[in-house]
C-alpha cells in the first residue's frame, strides 16, 4: 500500500500541476530590476477586476483608490512568483511612507487556504491575503502566465505592466512609486515627472 502511494505521488503532482488554469513564466535565477522591466504606457483604465480578502469580503481596485499599488497575479505553485514574492514583503513599510500598497492577488484553485499555508511556512505576516479562486481577473489580463504585475497610479489608472519575475525592491521602483504618488506624471520610457 505505501509503495503504491509512493509510486503515485509523482502523478499525482503532475495531475495537480496540470489542473492550474495559468502557467508560470520563465524563471529567472537573479531577477532584474522590474523598472528594467516593465511595459510603461499612458495612464489607462484597468480591467474590472474582482478578487477576495481572507474573510470573503469581495474587492475592486475602487477600494483602494487614492493609494499607489502594485497588483500581482501569483499563485503558490509558481516558482517565478515565489521567487519574487519576498521582493514585494520587503517594499511594504517603505511603500507605507508615501501611502502605497502591495495587493498580492493569488489565482490558487485552494484559494485563502493554498495562500494562509505558504505565507506562514515562509514568514510573511506584511501581505495580505487576497484570491481569485475562479482565475477570472487572468483572463481580463489576456494572458495565461503569472506572474504579471499592474503599477496602478492614485486616481486608479493602470500606467505599467510586466509579466514575469522580478525584483521589485529597487531604488528606481521606489522612485517611481513615490513619484506617483506625489502626482507625478509617468513618461512612456517608464520614469517620471513632476
Amino acid at each position: 500500500m505505501r509503495r503504491s502511494l509512493i509510486a503515485a505521488a509523482p502523478a499525482l503532482a503532475l495531475g495537480a500541476a496540470m489542473s492550474n488554469r495559468a502557467e508560470a513564466q520563465t524563471q529567472f535565477s537573479n531577477l532584474p530590476d522590474a523598472s528594467t522591466g516593465w511595459n510603461s504606457f499612458s495612464p489607462s483604465e484597468p480591467p474590472p477586476f474582482r478578487f477576495q480578502d481572507a474573510n470573503g469580503k469581495a474587492l475592486t481596485l475602487g477600494h483602494f483608490k487614492g493609494h499607489v499599488l502594485l497588483v500581482n497575479f501569483w499563485a503558490t505553485w509558481c516558482g517565478p512568483c515565489k521567487e519574487e514574492l519576498p521582493t514585494f514583503s520587503a517594499m511594504v513599510p517603505k511603500l507605507a511612507k508615501f501611502g502605497g500598497l502591495v495587493l498580492p492577488v493569488s489565482v490558487d484553485v485552494d484559494g485563502v487556504k493554498a495562500v494562509r499555508a505558504y505565507f506562514t511556512l515562509q514568514g510573511i505576516k506584511n501581505l495580505p491575503v487576497l484570491v481569485d479562486p475562479d482565475g477570472d481577473d487572468l483572463d481580463m489580463l489576456h494572458t495565461d502566465g503569472i506572474p504579471v504585475t499592474l503599477v496602478v497610479n492614485p486616481a486608479g489608472k493602470v500606467v505599467a505592466r510586466l509579466d514575469g519575475a522580478a525584483d521589485w525592491n529597487t531604488k528606481s521602483v521606489l522612485g517611481y512609486l513615490e513619484n506617483l504618488a506625489k502626482g507625478g506624471a509617468p513618461n512612456p520610457d517608464g520614469f517620471t515627472q513632476t
